[in-house]
């Protein structure tokens, strides 16, 4: 019977210790988390997302781009003041736009126009 009783105690003394110890854990976790979520929402918005597709529209402040396939998609890019841009860009040009979401809308900042293959190229 004392042994028992030994294991009682001890069962009760862990459970208090867990109990105390929730709190404090529950606080550290929330901690952590709050920590974390900066980081990654600033690492987010130093990477650049790529849009791949075919220019439909074009003017000073906007370019439009259109991707076909099974899942066709259509958005339109505001020019950063300072954006990049590779090769000749103009209206049914093939390009990559390189982005980031700033204040709910698509910034492009570097555009990569594709050049064009020749037919005779594809068919050797």
């Amino acid at each position: 019977m004392k042994k028992g009783w030994k294991l009682l105690v001890l069962c009760a003394t862990l459970a208090a210790m867990t109990a105390a110890m929730t709190p404090l854990a529950s606080a550290a976790a929330k901690t952590s988390a709050k920590s974390s979520a900066p980081e990654s929402s600033a690492k987010s918005r130093r990477s650049l997302r790529q849009f791949t597709g075919v220019v439909t529209a074009l003017d000073k402040s906007s370019i439009t781009v259109e991707k076909g396939g099974k899942k066709p998609k259509t958005m339109v890019f505001t020019r950063h003041a300072e954006m990049k841009t590779t090769g000749d860009l103009d209206e049914d040009a093939r390009v990559t736009v390189y982005y980031r979401e700033e204040g709910g809308r698509s910034v492009a900042h570097r555009v990569v126009v594709k050049p064009e293959t020749s037919s005779s190229e594809g068919s050797r």
